[in-house]
């Protein structure tokens, strides 16, 4: 039951390898064992990889077992058409582009797989790359806000100074009328002379100055920081909402480039081993001698090709002696006269018919 399975995966004519040897059976059951389990492979590395892609498990397995098909089939018919010659030249030739297209087969195959045995080391790779995407998102969202974020600042920075300022001036006033009334400084007399009552009418007015400018510039203040708290929630906005994309960067694509990070040698052996796999049949039946089903194929497709020729050749003769009688007969028929009195009534009656219905036609019309 196994054998006959193998054997249909291999490709070979059943009716031909039943009767051949038990020895000769058991070579084309290996190669079949081969393909299938090749086969198996693709569809395993193939639901992998798709799984990544679509992240849902039943449509990874249903197009990973539609791809195991497809591989399948290619390498069943790869080793199929792989026909035993007598000169080693010849086999090497044919089985040249099917080399190659094994060779693309093992990349398909081994990529997936790689992906998963480096699965921890890909994942550490993708990390890093993630955290830098995030500092990197961080800085060109800023560079968006920051210059309008330190403008404002800049405006608030200005409007608080003013306000210092200006009350540094009141209190330098107020420290100078009180020094007048206590004799320290001014006219150093002790007392609320002339002189105290304009220092202290410079202070009242700078006062109200004072405190009209620190009602504008608190309210100016005011709304500046919160345009700034505005401006600084949007920036944590934009980076909330940019952080997912980043967060989702492990697809297929991703994870190929960042196996390309990781050194090369163990990736290099797994697809020799692949490619040592997918490449097996065809060296086996290129380095195998010919067999006992390779003298029966080569038999039966001579005497294919043989019956073939005889049909062509007799259906050429058959059609060649038919031109040469037609030929003969219409060269004969030429000098019979009773043929010719007969075409040549025909004819008349023909002319005559004619004749009449052009008449007609033109009595009709006047």
């Amino acid at each position: 039951m196994i054998k006959r399975f193998f054997l249909l995966c291999s490709g070979v004519d059943q009716d031909l390898i039943k009767d051949c040897s038990n020895g000769e059976q058991n070579k084309y059951a290996g190669i079949g064992a081969t393909v299938f389990f090749t086969a198996l492979m693709a569809a395993i590395a193939g639901s992998y990889a798709l799984y990544t892609v679509f992240d849902n498990v039943y449509a990874a397995i249903f197009f990973g077992v539609v791809w195991g098909l497809l591989i399948f089939n290619l390498d069943r018919f790869i080793v199929s058409t792989i026909r035993k010659r007598d000169k080693k030249s010849q086999e090497f030739i044919q089985v040249l582009p099917r080399l190659l297209l094994a060779m693309i087969i093992a990349v398909v195959i081994s990529k997936p797989l790689e992906l998963k045995i480096f699965e921890k080391e890909i994942n550490q790779v993708l990390l890093t790359k993630k955290n830098q995407m995030t500092l990197d998102n961080k800085t060109q969202i800023a560079q968006q806000y920051n210059p309008e974020i330190a403008q404002l600042q800049s405006e608030l920075k200005g409007l608080k100074e003013e306000i210092t300022a200006k009350e540094t001036e009141t209190n330098d006033l107020y420290e100078t009328y009180i020094a007048e009334a206590e004799g320290r400084k001014g006219t150093k007399k002790v007392g609320k002379g002339p002189v105290y009552k304009e220092k202290r009418q410079k202070h009242d007015t700078a006062l109200k100055e004072f405190t009209e400018l620190k009602k504008v510039n608190t309210e100016k203040i005011n709304s500046k920081e919160s345009e700034i708290a505005t401006l600084i929630q949007k920036q944590k906005e934009a980076e909330t909402n940019t952080q997912p994309i980043i967060s989702n960067f492990d697809g297929l694509m991703a994870r190929i480039e960042a196996l390309d990070e990781l050194p090369a040698l163990p990736s290099l052996f797994i697809f020799l081993l692949f490619l040592a796999i997918e490449t097996a049949p065809i060296f086996t039946k290129l380095i195998s001698s010919k067999g006992e089903y390779d003298y029966k194929f080569e038999n039966q497709e001579s005497q294919v090709k043989l019956w073939i020729q005889q049909q062509v050749d007799q259906r050429e003769k058959i059609a060649s002696t038919d031109i040469d009688m037609n030929t003969k007969i219409y060269e004969d028929l030429k000098s019979e006269e009773e043929l010719y009195n007969y075409k040549q009534k025909i004819a008349t009656d023909l002319i005559k018919l004619q004749a009449d219905t052009f008449f007609e036609n033109q009595k009709n019309i006047l």
